[in-house]
C-alpha cells in the first residue's frame, strides 16, 4: 500500500513537468510567394517563439497557398488545417466588418506606425469579431493606389466602366460607387486576370506589384496614398489552449503591438522600395495627383465611412466611437494621414 501511495505521489509530482516539456511543431501558413518579406517575418516570429519557449515550440512556414487558398486562411486556423495563418479580412466582405476601418481611404500614412495603431486599437474588437481563433496581431502595408493597363486613372470618374480587382471589401465598395465593376481574385491571380483582359486594373502596393509580375501587364500608376490593407496573424485555439502557461507566455510575448510594428515596418520598406523600381521601367507612367484631384478623391470616398459604420454597428460596435478610437491610436503612433 505504501509503495502504491509513493508511486501516485511521484506521478503527481512528475506530470506537471511532463506537461511543460511537451513539444509543439506549428504549421504556419501564408499565401504569398516565399520571396515576399512576409516569409522572413513569419520565420523570425517562429524563431522568437522557439527561443522564448525554451525550444519546446518549433514551426515550419508554408508559403504560396501550399496548405490552402488565400481566401480560406481564417477558417484553416479555426479548423486546425494550419496552426498559425496570415489572413486578409477584407477578402471576405461582411465577415469582419470592424477591422475594415483600417481599409478606409486616406486614413493611415505609414506601415510601421499604422500597424501599431491598428493593432493596439483592434485588440478589444478581435474578441468579438474573431472569437473562434486566438488573435495574435494586425498590421498594414504601405499606403497604395491604382495601377491600370488600359486607361490612366486621375479623377474618381475615370473608374466608371472599368473592371478593377480591388484589394479588399472597402475598395470593392469604392469601385462600385464610382461606376466600376469588381473582379475578385487573390493576389497571386492578379497578373493572369489583367493579362487575359478579365480586369483592366488593380489596387495594389508597389513592391508586390513587381514581385507578382503585375508590372509586366500594367502601364499607368497613380502615386497617391489612397488606401491600406489590413492583415492579421491568427492561431488555432485548441493548439494554443493545449500549451503550458510558459508556452502560452512565449506566444503572447510575440503577439504584441511592438511585433505588429516590426512586421509592418519590414513589409513597408519592401513596398516603398517598389516605387523606384516601377518608375525605372520605361513602359510605365507613374503620376502624382494635384491637391484638387486629391480633394476630389477624398470627397468621393466619404460615403465609405457610413458603409463601414453600418457594418460595424451590425457587428455590435459603436462606429463613431470606434473610428474616433482608431484615429487616436494612429495619431499616438504618428500614422494618422493628414
Amino acid at each position: 500500500m505504501r509503495k502504491a501511495c509513493l508511486a501516485l505521489l511521484l506521478a503527481a509530482s512528475v506530470s506537471p513537468a511532463l506537461a511543460q516539456d511537451k513539444t509543439f511543431d506549428l504549421k504556419v501558413s501564408h499565401w504569398v510567394p516565399a520571396s515576399h518579406p512576409l516569409q522572413k517575418s513569419l520565420e523570425d516570429w517562429v524563431a522568437a517563439v522557439n527561443k522564448d519557449s525554451g525550444g519546446t515550440i518549433t514551426g515550419k512556414v508554408f508559403p504560396a497557398q501550399q496548405l490552402g487558398k488565400a481566401f480560406d486562411h481564417y477558417d484553416m486556423a479555426r479548423d486546425g488545417i494550419a496552426d498559425v495563418t496570415y489572413v486578409n479580412p477584407g477578402y471576405q466582405p461582411g465577415r469582419f466588418p470592424i477591422i475594415g476601418a483600417g481599409e478606409l481611404p486616406f486614413l493611415i500614412s505609414d506601415a510601421k506606425g499604422g500597424s501599431m495603431g491598428l493593432d493596439a486599437w483592434y485588440r478589444k474588437y478581435a474578441e468579438k469579431e474573431m472569437k473562434d481563433v486566438k488573435y495574435c496581431l494586425a498590421f498594414v502595408h504601405s499606403p497604395s493606389s491604382f495601377h491600370s493597363r488600359t486607361k490612366k486613372i486621375v479623377n474618381p470618374e475615370d473608374v466608371k466602366g472599368m473592371k478593377i480587382r480591388p484589394a479588399h471589401a472597402t475598395m470593392a465598395n469604392f469601385v462600385t460607387s464610382l461606376g466600376g465593376t469588381n473582379v475578385q481574385s487573390s493576389a497571386p491571380e492578379v497578373r493572369d486576370i489583367i493579362e487575359r483582359g478579365v480586369a483592366d486594373g488593380v489596387t495594389f502596393p508597389w513592391g508586390s506589384l513587381v514581385l507578382f509580375g503585375i508590372d509586366k501587364v500594367t502601364k499607368y500608376d497613380m502615386e497617391a496614398p489612397l488606401y491600406t490593407t489590413t492583415f492579421v496573424f491568427v492561431i488555432n485555439k485548441d493548439k494554443y489552449n493545449a500549451m503550458s502557461d510558459k508556452q502560452k507566455a512565449a506566444i503572447d510575448k510575440n503577439c504584441t503591438v511592438e511585433m505588429a510594428g516590426a512586421v509592418g515596418e519590414h513589409w513597408g520598406k519592401f513596398e516603398d522600395a517598389g516605387i523606384a523600381k516601377v518608375k525605372a521601367e520605361s513602359s510605365h507612367e507613374v503620376y502624382k495627383l494635384t491637391p484638387e484631384q486629391i480633394a476630389a478623391w477624398k470627397k468621393a470616398a466619404e460615403p465609405l465611412v457610413k458603409t463601414w459604420g453600418d457594418g460595424a454597428k451590425k457587428a455590435g460596435a459603436n462606429p463613431d466611437a470606434a473610428l474616433a478610437e482608431l484615429k487616436a491610436s494612429l495619431k499616438k503612433y504618428n500614422a494618422l494621414a493628414e
